[in-house]
């Protein structure tokens, strides 16, 4: 029963690093541009130049 108690209280601590961790971020600005992340997935890629193989 003491394993029980003893595991609940670490998950309970993990979740709230987990919990203090998100709110640190998104206090931070870590979440603000919505925009570049899809708009980077469509540009990111050069056209490859072709050879002149003869």
């Amino acid at each position: 029963m003491a394993v029980i108690i003893l595991l609940l209280i670490a998950s309970i601590a993990v979740a709230a690093l987990f919990l203090f961790g998100f709110i640190w971020s998104v206090k931070n600005g870590q979440y603000e541009d919505e925009y570049s992340p899809p708009m980077r997935i469509l540009f990111d890629d050069k056209p490859a130049k072709k050879s002149s193989e003869q």
